[in-house]
């Protein structure tokens, strides 16, 4: 790809983030607005992405000094040396078909298929007026939340950026206070049930065995 296409290629920015914002919309369906500021956090994080990736590279502009002198083979313009992880391990030829990119591509991936199945159990659950507890949310009460962030480490694994590096442990933490805010709208409606379910269930991170 020579300098010229690689950046400043607005219509892929809006292209490629709507093709993520409007796929995590059709399964989030955010009401309330505890809702949309999860996904506020996710769609701005996908938006900073993608101007880095195809529009102004803002992180290689601020580092331009010392990447040059460091690697000073490497054309700071190209659309490769945006795959920042990929050039500051010492890595050779295409990153697209290298390791880090097939393992950002499975928690990509991986994440989207989550969002999906919590979805669908999330929906089956609100339709009867009970407790999501199958599928996803058999394993972790909060499966939507660890979605996005599998997708967030994906792409920061494919494509750091100081902005989305900076976005992503605020973007944690609001999940984690959003989850608890969501576990008393919960206990208050169903007690004894979902004090048992979270007894049984950790709230991120599936256990072992």
């Amino acid at each position: 790809m020579s300098d010229i296409q690689a950046y400043g290629l607005w219509p892929l920015v809006i292209i490629n983030s709507l093709i993520i914002i409007i796929f995590a919309f059709s399964f989030t369906r955010p009401k309330t607005s505890r809702d949309w500021r999860s996904f506020g956090g996710f769609a701005a994080f996908i938006i900073a992405l993608f101007t880095e990736m195809y529009g102004f590279p803002l992180t290689i502009y601020l580092l331009s000094g010392w990447l040059a002198s460091r690697y000073p083979e490497i054309d700071l313009l190209s659309h490769d040396a945006g795959h920042l992880s990929y050039t500051l391990l010492g890595l050779s030829g295409d990153p697209h078909l290298g390791l880090l990119h097939l393992v950002s591509s499975i928690f990509i991936l991986g994440g989207l298929f989550l969002l999906t199945t919590s979805w669908k159990a999330l929906y089956t659950a609100q339709k009867n007026h009970a407790l999501a507890t199958t599928g996803p949310y058999a394993y972790v009460r909060h499966p939507q939340y660890d979605a996005f962030t599998l997708i967030m480490i994906g792409f920061l694994i494919q494509w750091p950026t100081i902005l989305t590096l900076i976005m992503f442990p605020i973007l944690v933490w609001m999940y984690k206070r959003l989850a608890r805010s969501e576990e008393k709208e919960v206990l208050a409606e169903f007690p004894e049930e979902y004090s048992s379910y979270m007894a049984k269930v950790p709230g991120f991170i599936p256990r072992l065995g």
